[in-house]
């Protein structure tokens, strides 16, 4: 086979780092204890803290000048539950995810409202939130809705159960919808303003995909290159996030927007095979791909690409995918690398209510509850409900570390109270207090995205604000709620954390394997022997997606104490070598297309087989135990990149 040789007066010379940092070992881990107090800070979300502040003072503010702040408390309960389901998006997943939260919200409501106007005893009010708690985990660990709609669940009856209920004693679930729909309400003027290119959420995410795929090329050839890889992989999860599958007939601006975002799928694969070969491009040809993002947020455009006369497969596949992405942004009919097909949906039930995984979280949050409920009925608790409330933020299943969750909640907890001590010591005026509440639920959007702990921080006082607003608090019992949450948080460490098997080997290892087998399935389209080769960017995206819910669940397991942690730690090996084989592969595509490379059935064989005992390593709770080779510099075209990769993951499982 003849493979053109890459020519070293076209673009910049190949990096040969002697040996690059990171590449010879597995990625260095900082202690557990400094990764869980590590925060993030993301750029204030205006939009959302604005509408937050407004959802909350509206209906406290009605409640006060109508004489009936019971029902302004509970629509105050209703717009902060909206609020932690709102985000800058389409109103087509903006309405179903708040409508689904909120409707769960008001049903809780509903049965702990009936629980405490039927003067239930202990027994039976454990008995209906134990069952209820069992409904919420397994409700939670079916995706992402499941999860917020399953919280609120949980924690709407155990308000219900406690609070004092509005009259008539149903009056309450209603006004949770109420304010839930005007929070949603208040999102929908953001509508009109999509006539702008640039105020359209998906338009920016997609222009932010674009740019990360820039730095993705400037970083080719460095040690920078797999961070930048691994966000670019996030920016595109938040674009697939914001487009549905189609459904009937959609949108030109809808179409255009698939078709761009199909355009930079292709780009990022040959991206990626350039990643995997540790070879760079031209400084103007990285440059390409943020003149894409601007040309995005102005609603479309003319975008030079260079003549810089590629000269590998991959350059080449690179080059032809940032043509065809030109074409598409300029609103020309420009042939893609492969067919079209729609994006896998997102919102789908990763598992069914009913399957393994979701009784087995069900039968976690229940047995939490359980204790809960039996520990306040034996002890002196003034607010007996603040403790399975508790339970449920905890143990909500897509937040990470339940260790760090429950360290968190406790010490935010503290700091909060302590805000909220020094609140009412000054003011206990009802509409000072409506206003404190507004702006502490305005934080919460930026709180959460910081740290769980600082998330703790705001919603304590706001939650105690609107017990005090509703006659049930005061300055000199809010202290209490420090140890309801430290009981909640022990019980949880206890019996849902120490004594509950659940380790890193039933939340990393099912991931990886799903990971494995969508890079088999890649693979196996590559190759050409699947059933679907023109879905072979669809496959890739299946792949790294996945890939990226192994690595962040890995990620949460190293903010634990050992031997979680260590035990999470043994797989960081393996999730580099899946990420890496991904690469190998989107370079061996790029040789197939642009190169004459021949599939050899004897690679394609050895790559299989090693994600095949990969897979089986997983599932027999086997982590390898020496990390794979790393590149020391760029890949040899003329040799095949699915015998390199072969090579790395024969490495890895070795003995």
């Amino acid at each position: 086979m003849s493979v053109e040789r890459p020519d070293s007066r076209t673009g910049p010379p190949d990096p040969h780092p002697t040996p690059p940092a990171g590449a010879q070992a597995p990625p260095r881990t900082s202690a557990w204890w400094a990764r869980a107090a590590r925060a993030t800070w993301p750029p204030l979300p205006l939009v959302l803290m604005v509408r937050a502040a407004v959802g909350m003072a509206v209906p406290l503010s009605a409640g006060l000048l109508l004489d009936r702040l019971d029902l302004g408390i509970f629509a105050a309960l209703g717009a902060m539950h909206a609020t932690m389901n709102d985000r800058v998006e389409p109103a087509r997943l903006r309405a179903p995810r708040i409508a689904g939260a909120v409707l769960f919200s008001a049903l809780g409501m509903l049965i702990g409202s009936a629980l405490k106007e039927s003067g239930s005893g202990h027994l039976t009010a454990g008995l209906v939130l134990t069952a209820v708690a069992f409904a919420s985990g397994a409700l939670s660990a079916t995706g992402p809705r499941g999860s917020a709609a399953g919280l609120l669940l949980l924690v709407s009856a155990s308000l219900g159960s406690g609070m004092p209920t509005a009259a008539p004693w149903w009056a309450g679930a209603l006004m949770v919808l109420a304010g839930g729909a005007l929070v949603f309400l208040l999102g929908l003027p953001h509508l009109a303003r999509r006539r702008r290119p640039n105020a359209d959420p998906r338009n920016r995410a997609l222009a932010a995909a674009y740019d990360a795929l820039g730095a993705t090329l400037a970083d080719l050839g460095t040690p920078r290159g797999a961070k930048s890889r691994q966000l670019l992989t996030a920016r595109l999860n938040q674009v697939q996030d914001l487009l549905p599958p189609a459904r009937g007939r959609e949108s030109a601006r809808g179409l255009r927007l698939r078709r761009m975002y199909e355009a930079g799928l292709a780009a990022t694969e040959a991206a990626t095979g350039l990643l995997w070969a540790w070879r760079g491009v031209p400084a103007e040809v990285a440059a390409v791909p943020g003149a894409l993002a601007r040309a995005v947020e102005r609603g479309g455009g003319e975008v030079e690409v260079p003549d810089w006369q590629p000269d590998t497969p991959a350059r080449r596949a690179l080059d032809a995918a940032l043509r065809s992405a030109a074409g598409t942004v300029a609103g020309r009919d420009a042939a893609l690398v492969t067919a079209p097909a729609p994006p896998p949906d997102p919102w789908r039930l990763r598992v069914r209510l009913l399957s393994r995984g979701s009784v087995r979280y069900g039968l976690r949050v229940a047995l939490c509850v359980a204790v809960a409920q039996t520990a306040t009925a034996w002890l002196p608790l003034d607010r007996s409900y603040w403790v399975p409330m508790t339970v449920a933020f905890v143990l909500k299943p897509d937040l990470g570390s339940v260790f760090l969750r429950a360290v968190s909640r406790s010490v935010g907890t503290v700091l909060g109270v302590a805000v909220t001590a020094a609140i009412l010591s000054l003011t206990t005026d009802e509409w000072w207090l409506t206003v404190i509440a507004a702006v502490c639920v305005a934080l919460l959007p930026y709180a959460t995205a910081v740290h769980y702990g600082l998330n703790t921080v705001v919603m304590t006082p706001m939650a105690l604000v609107l017990l005090q607003l509703g006659g049930q608090s005061s300055a000199s019992e809010i202290w209490p709620r420090v140890l309801d949450t430290v009981l909640a948080s022990a019980i949880v460490l206890v019996f849902g954390y120490l004594l509950w098997p659940e380790r890193p080997r039933h939340r990393i290892e099912p991931l990886l394997v799903d990971a494995t087998a969508a890079l088999r399935a890649y693979l196996a389209s590559v190759a050409g022997s699947g059933p679907e080769p023109v879905a072979e960017v669809w496959l890739r995206r299946r792949a790294y997606r996945a890939l990226a819910d192994a690595r962040q669940e890995v990620r949460n397991g190293l903010a634990e104490p050992p031997p979680t942690g260590r035990l999470a730690e043994q797989w960081l090996p393996a999730t580099a070598a899946l990420e890496r084989i991904g690469g190998g592969l989107a370079a061996y595509a790029a040789q197939i297309r642009y190169g004459g490379q021949v599939p050899e059935p004897a690679e394609v064989e050895r790559v299989r087989r090693a994600l095949d005992d990969l897979a089986a390593a997983a599932r027999t709770h086997r982590p390898p135990t020496r990390p794979a080779d790393r590149p020391t510099g760029p890949h040899d075209p003329a040799r095949s990149a699915l015998g390199r990769a072969a090579d790395e993951l024969e490495t890895l499982l070795r003995p």
